[in-house]
């Protein structure tokens, strides 16, 4: 089911911190990572919707050591600004169709917003084959700076495997690329547990003080998490996340895109919190 029929706004967003981890040819890092959403919602009925949002995120990186990739100090705080329209519309009970149209602007504090555009988006569809199980495919595609499109298969689903336990396509978080899958257990009325994971990738331009001047950074890993939510209504949840990402990988690039340094690093440990907010 989707929002009620007429018309609603949104408010969501959340706080994570990424705890210090080593990067491996020297050095280490941390990360706080803010993010923002807002928009309105119109609902003919409870099979079809629009969406407007506006979102704004920070990805603030505090790199620490003299030597290796840490040593380069090639960025500090990231901001993103996104314009999504996210549709959903079923053609009847069984067929439901997901289009959501992304623009973005992603870069460091004192680079060219003009130069740090990336467009793309999401589309899917889904088959309801009872009560139990809505399954179906989906594709992302994200242009890049100064790099090739990112094709992204996605799978949509919502399995209820159990009269409390549900596997379900969960959102992605802030400028990172998602969504992800989430097995999520109905504790209560109220109380929602949950474990998932994502891909996550973050793509910025530079600003042009530092060794690589309008420059590309980029932040690739796959987090995985566990959380608890609180519903004090249908209308407002608040979440608390952590969890782990794996594989991650740093990379400095010049403004052509062509590899300056890149290094893997450790698995980082996260916590924080996010809400949810409808009117």
């Amino acid at each position: 089911m989707g929002p009620e029929p007429g018309w609603s706004t949104f408010f969501r967003g959340g706080y994570m911190h990424e705890f210090d981890t080593d990067i491996d040819d020297g050095g280490s890092f941390n990360a706080d990572r803010l993010f923002m959403q807002g928009g309105v919602t119109y609902a003919p009925d409870y099979r079809r919707s629009v969406s407007f949002a506006l979102s704004y995120g920070l990805d603030g990186y505090d790199l620490s050591g003299d030597t290796g990739f840490a040593a380069l100090r090639p960025w500090e705080n990231i901001n993103s600004y996104r314009l999504s329209m996210p549709v959903r519309w079923g053609f009847n009970e069984a067929w439901t169709v997901f289009v959501i149209p992304t623009l973005g602007f992603f870069a460091e504090n004192g680079a060219e917003l003009e130069d740090a555009v990336r467009g793309g988006g999401f589309a899917g569809v889904s088959y309801r084959f009872g009560d139990q199980l809505s399954i179906g495919p989906g594709i992302g595609v994200m242009s890049e700076i100064e790099d090739s499109p990112t094709v992204f298969p996605v799978v949509i689903i919502k399995w209820k495997i159990m009269d409390r336990l549900t596997l379900e396509t969960g959102r992605g978080l802030g400028a990172t690329l998602g969504p992800g899958l989430v097995l999520r257990w109905n504790a209560s009325d109220k109380l929602d547990l949950s474990i998932g994971g994502r891909y996550k990738k973050l793509r910025f331009r530079l600003d042009d003080k530092r060794l690589a001047p309008n420059g590309i950074g980029q932040d690739r890993a796959f987090p995985l998490f566990g959380g608890v939510s609180y519903g004090f209504s249908r209308r407002a949840q608040v979440s608390l996340l952590g969890g782990a990402a794996f594989g991650g990988e740093l990379r400095l690039e010049d403004e052509k895109g062509n590899t300056i340094a890149k290094e893997n690093y450790e698995t980082a440990g996260f916590g924080g919190i996010t809400f949810n907010f409808r009117f």
